[in-house]
């Protein structure tokens, strides 16, 4: 038999077409292995997610809760902020009443003892100054008397 350049053409045709299979095929294999164990691991997931939603929703009830607990007791602020608030006014409308009340007589009796102050400070340095004005007076007398009397 005798074997011709293009039986040995296809012959060597053959074994690199089933050298590129092989070498194909290891990847794929492991890309198989791979997709494999992403399926596992996505099961896995999927089964530890439904107690963790039911532990989320466990909380969220409890927030929930919470939340209504917490409105009650702003409602119950926003009455004492109400009764401070008016509390407040009343003692402000309170102030004006004895600042106009009060506040007028004693702005005059304060003006009145000013200026009794003042008149009887005023009288005190006259009669300081009178005083001063008539040592002086004396003492120049007595100065000359002196020169004179030398």
């Amino acid at each position: 038999m005798q074997i011709t350049f293009g039986e040995i053409a296809g012959l060597i045709a053959a074994i690199a077409f089933l050298l590129l299979v092989g070498a194909i095929a290891v990847p794929l294999l492991k890309l198989g292995r791979t997709v494999d164990q992403a399926t596992r691991a996505l099961t896995q997931v999927a089964d530890g997610l439904g107690p963790t939603l039911a532990n989320i929703n466990t909380t969220i009830d409890g927030v929930n809760e919470t939340l209504v607990g917490v409105n009650g007791q702003l409602v119950k602020v926003d009455v004492m902020t109400t009764h401070v608030q008016q509390v407040t006014t009343n003692a402000a409308a309170m102030t004006t009443l004895f600042a106009s009340t009060v506040g007028g007589p004693l702005v005059r009796v304060a003006a009145v003892t000013y200026g009794v102050r003042q008149a009887i400070a005023s009288r005190r340095d006259a009669e300081l100054q009178r005083e001063a004005t008539a040592r002086i007076k004396a003492e120049k007398k007595a100065a000359r008397r002196a020169r004179r009397s030398r």
